[in-house]
């Protein structure tokens, strides 16, 4: 049985190769965009393109939350990613959340993991990034 795979935001993409995060970027000036503009902040240009991300970054801000919302495992790292030049929010996996274990600059990769089957079968996906140098397990 296949079970259909829904991304969790629509600027993540699932079954095009590698999972892979897309923006919308402005014709005009380059400014990247996750979510759908009329017009560009920077120059007002009106045309977009879709464009891919870079599956591969480094942190350039973090923060270990401690303190969230009921429902939500803590603690978790939570970082801004350079990926060739886009900043890419999300949450880092496949480490320890704690402050030894991260660092600016750490090599880091997208990597997608399963939210859960509802019961009509379809499978939520989400993403994060992992330390580089992780292996290929599920995180």
């Amino acid at each position: 049985m296949n079970v259909a795979q829904v991304p969790l935001v629509d600027y993540l993409r699932l079954g095009e190769g590698e999972p892979h995060l897309v923006v919308h970027e402005c014709q005009g000036c380059g400014a990247r965009y996750f979510d759908r503009r009329n017009a560009c902040a920077r120059c007002t240009g009106d045309a977009f393109e879709r464009a891919p991300v870079a599956r591969e970054g480094v942190v350039v801000s973090f923060s270990i939350v401690s303190v969230a919302p009921p429902g939500l495992e803590v603690p978790f790292v939570a970082v801004m990613v350079d990926c060739g030049g886009t900043l890419v929010k999300g949450n880092l996996r496949g480490t320890a959340p704690e402050i030894d274990n991260v660092r600016l600059g750490l090599p880091v990769r997208l990597t997608t993991y399963s939210l859960g089957v509802d019961p009509t079968g379809a499978e939520g996906v989400g993403f994060a990034f992992v330390p580089a140098d992780a292996g290929e397990r599920d995180v």
